[in-house]
C-alpha cells in the first residue's frame, strides 16, 4: 500500500480478538486517528438522525392534535396520501441513486466465513432500513398517529401498524427488485439501461401532477368574460371532486395507497380497512422479502431459476439474431451517397442507438418539450392565435428542436473517443468522414422536429401548404446547424465521459467557445425566419399569395444552404485532417 508518498510493505492482520480493525486502521492510517474520526462521524450521524425524528415525530403529533382534530374523513385521508406520496418520492430517489448496488454488504466477499446466509440477508435487509427518508418518515407517521389517537379516539392507534406494515411492504419489494437487478446490471451497459429507464419513469412520476391538473383538467382556458370565467370555475372545481372520487376508489386496489384508506376508514369509525390493510401489506412484504431472500440464493449459487442448456441455445440464438440483424444494418446502401460516408453513418448511427447516454440525452430532450408544450398549449386555444403568428409558432418549435440536438451536432467526434484511431488511420477522405458523422444525425433532428411538427401542425390546424413550408424550414435548419456543428467539432472538440453525456474537464477557450456559440444560436437560425417575415409582410400589404411566396422563399432557402453545404465539405474536409491530431489526443484523454 502507499499512504501520503510512503509506501507500506505489508498489512497486518490480527487474528481475532479485539482491535483486529484498529491494527488495520492505524498502518494505513497512523494511531489513534482513525478510531476517533470514526467515531465521532458516527456519533453525529446519530444524533443528527435522532433530531431529525424527534422533529418528525413532534411535527406529526402537533399536526394530529391540532390541525386535523375536527377535519373530516376526506382531509385526513388527503393528509395521510400526502405522507404516503412523500415516503414513496424520497424513498424513489434514493433507489435511484443507489441502484448501483444490490446488497449493502457484498455476500461474496463473506461466502468463506462460517456465516450462514441467511443471517447475512437479513443484516442487509435491516441496514437496508437505515435512510433518511424513513428516519423521518417512520417517526412522523407514529406521531401523527399519536396526535389523531389523542384528538379523535384511540381507534387511530391502528394506524402505527398500518404504516409499518406499509414502509414493511415498500421496502421489501424493492429490495426484491434490487436483487433481481443484481445479475443483470453485472452488464455496464445493462445497468445504464436500467438505470435510464428508471429515471424516465422517475420523471414522468414527479411530472404526473403537472400533467394531470395544468393539462387533463384544465377547463379555464378560453374564458373572454367574467361569466365565461366563473362557469369554467365552477367546470374545474367539479371536475377535481370527481378526480378526488375517481382516485378514491383507485386506491382500494393500489397497495401502497392502503394506509390513507385505513385512515380515512378509521376517521369514520369503522376499523375494518385499516385492519385488512395491516394484514394485506403485512402478507405482501413477507411474499416480497421471501422472493428476495431467493433470488439471494440462485444468484450466489450461480442459478437462474432455468434449465441451463435451454438457456445457453437461448443465449447463443439471441446473440446470433442480433448479429445478423447488426450485420444487415451495417450492409446498407444509402441512394446518392459514397459508400465510405454511408458507412461511417451507419456504423455512427448504430453505436449512438446502442449508448445508453444517448439515448437518456434524446429521451430527456423528448420528455421535456413534450411536457413544456403541453403546459404552454393547452392555455390558449387554436382560435386564439392569429394566422400571421402561426408561421412564427412552427420556426420556433423547430429552431428548439435542432437546438435539443447540438450538444450531438457540436461535438460529432467525442462520442467515438478511442475508436476516433480508426478515422484517423483510414484512407477515407475526411470530407466523407464530415458527411457521413452529418448523415448520422440527420434522424435524430429530423426525426424529433419531424414528430414536433405533426403535433403542433395538428394543434394549429396548419393547411398543407403551411405543411410544406414547415418541413423545408427543418430542412434548413439542419443544414445550418451541421455546418456551424461541423466547424466546433474540428476546432473544439472534447471528449465524452463513458457512460454519460458530462464532458471531460475543457479548457477555458473551449469552454467559452462553446458558451459563446450556444447564446448565439438564435442569431444562426435567423435565415429560417424569412419566409414567414416575407409572407406576413405580404399579408400587411394585402398582397395576395402570401403564403405562396413564403413556400418559395422556403424552396430557395433550402436549395441555397444545400449548395453551401455542399461547397464547404472540401475545406472543412482539409481543416479536419490538418486538426486530427488534436482532435485525437482531445477525444482519447483519459483525465478528468
Amino acid at each position: 500500500f502507499v499512504w501520503n508518498g510512503e509506501k507500506k510493505p505489508h498489512f497486518p492482520v490480527v487474528q481475532g480478538g479485539e482491535g483486529t480493525i484498529e491494527a488495520m486502521a492505524r498502518d494505513l492510517f497512523g494511531p489513534g486517528l482513525v478510531p476517533f474520526e470514526l467515531s465521532s462521524a458516527l456519533l453525529i450521524v446519530a444524533i443528527v438522525g435522532c433530531s431529525l425524528g424527534f422533529v418528525s415525530f413532534g411535527g406529526g403529533f402537533i399536526g394530529g392534535m391540532f390541525g386535523l382534530a375536527k377535519a373530516s374523513p376526506n382531509v385526513v385521508m388527503a393528509v395521510w396520501a400526502g405522507v404516503t406520496c412523500a415516503f414513496l418520492f424520497f424513498w424513489m430517489i434514493g433507489l435511484v441513486t443507489e441502484l448501483q448496488r444490490s446488497e449493502t454488504i457484498d455476500l461474496q466477499r463473506l461466502m468463506h466465513l462460517p456465516v450462514a446466509l441467511g443471517q447475512m440477508f437479513v443484516v442487509n435487509f435491516v441496514a437496508s432500513h437505515l435512510v433518511l427518508s424513513i428516519i423521518i418518515a417512520v417517526p412522523g407517521m407514529i406521531g401523527l398517529a399519536v396526535g389523531l389517537a389523542v384528538s379523535r379516539g384511540p381507534a387511530l392507534l391502528l394506524l402505527i401498524p398500518l404504516s409499518l406494515c406499509t414502509i414493511f411492504m415498500v421496502t421489501a419489494w424493492t429490495y426484491c427488485l434490487r436483487g433481481w437487478l443484481a445479475g443483470i446490471m453485472s452488464n455496464p451497459r445493462k445497468r445504464r439501461s436500467i438505470v435510464m429507464g428508471i429515471t424516465f419513469v422517475f420523471i414522468l412520476i414527479t411530472q404526473a401532477p403537472n400533467l394531470i391538473f395544468n393539462v387533463v383538467l384544465r377547463t379555464d382556458r378560453f374564458a373572454t368574460n367574467s361569466t365565461d370565467y366563473h362557469r369554467q370555475r365552477a367546470e374545474k372545481s367539479a371536475a377535481y371532486r370527481r378526480a378526488f372520487q375517481t382516485a378514491v376508489v383507485a386506491a382500494n386496489y393500489v397497495p401502497p395507497l392502503w394506509l390513507p384508506v385505513g385512515a380515512h376508514g378509521l376517521a369514520e369509525q369503522r376499523a375494518t380497512p385499516a385492519l385488512l390493510g395491516t394484514l394485506g401489506c403485512f402478507a405482501i412484504g413477507a411474499l416480497g422479502l421471501r422472493r428476495a431472500y431467493r433470488l439471494t440464493v440462485a444468484f450466489y449459487h450461480g442459478e437462474d431459476g432455468s434449465k441451463a442448456p435451454a438457456t445457453e441455445t437461448a443465449r447463443t440464438s439471441a446473440a446470433v439474431a442480433s448479429a445478423k440483424s447488426g450485420a444487415r444494418f451495417l450492409e446498407l446502401r444509402l441512394p446518392f451517397v459514397p459508400e465510405p460516408a454511408a458507412a461511417l453513418a451507419l456504423a455512427t448511427m448504430r453505436s449512438m442507438l446502442r449508448a445508453p447516454e444517448v439515448k437518456m440525452a434524446w429521451g430527456s430532450s423528448v420528455l421535456v418539450t413534450a411536457i413544456i408544450g403541453a403546459s404552454t398549449l393547452t392555455r390558449s386555444g387554436p382560435g386564439a392565435m392569429p394566422d400571421t403568428a402561426r408561421p412564427f409558432i412552427v420556426t420556433a418549435a423547430l429552431a428548439w428542436s435542432v437546438f435539443l440536438t447540438i450538444q450531438f451536432l457540436a461535438n460529432q467526434f467525442g462520442l467515438d473517443r478511442d475508436g476516433f484511431r480508426a478515422l484517423v488511420l483510414s484512407p477515407v477522405d475526411r470530407r466523407h468522414i464530415l458527411l457521413g458523422k452529418n448523415i448520422a444525425t440527420v434522424p435524430l433532428s429530423i426525426g424529433f422536429g419531424g414528430v414536433l411538427l405533426a403535433i403542433i401542425a395538428t394543434w394549429l390546424r396548419l393547411p398543407a401548404v403551411g405543411i410544406v413550408v414547415a418541413l423545408l424550414q427543418l430542412a434548413s435548419l439542419t443544414l445550418i446547424a451541421n455546418l456551424g456543428g461541423n466547424l466546433l467539432s474540428i476546432l473544439v472538440p472534447y471528449r465524452i465521459q463513458a457512460g454519460s453525456m458530462k464532458p471531460t474537464k475543457l479548457p477555458a477557450l473551449a469552454m467559452v467557445t462553446l458558451v459563446i456559440s450556444q447564446l448565439f444560436f438564435p442569431l444562426l437560425m435567423a435565415p429560417v425566419l424569412l419566409p414567414p417575415l416575407a409572407g406576413w409582410l405580404l399579408h400587411r400589404a394585402g398582397l395576395p399569395h402570401a403564403a405562396l411566396a413564403s413556400l418559395v422563399l422556403s424552396a430557395v432557402l433550402a436549395l441555397m444552404l444545400t449548395l453551401i453545404f455542399g461547397l464547404t465539405l472540401a475545406p472543412m474536409g482539409r481543416l479536419l485532417q490538418r486538426r486530427e491530431t488534436k482532435i485525437l489526443r482531445a477525444v482519447t484523454a483519459s483525465e478528468e
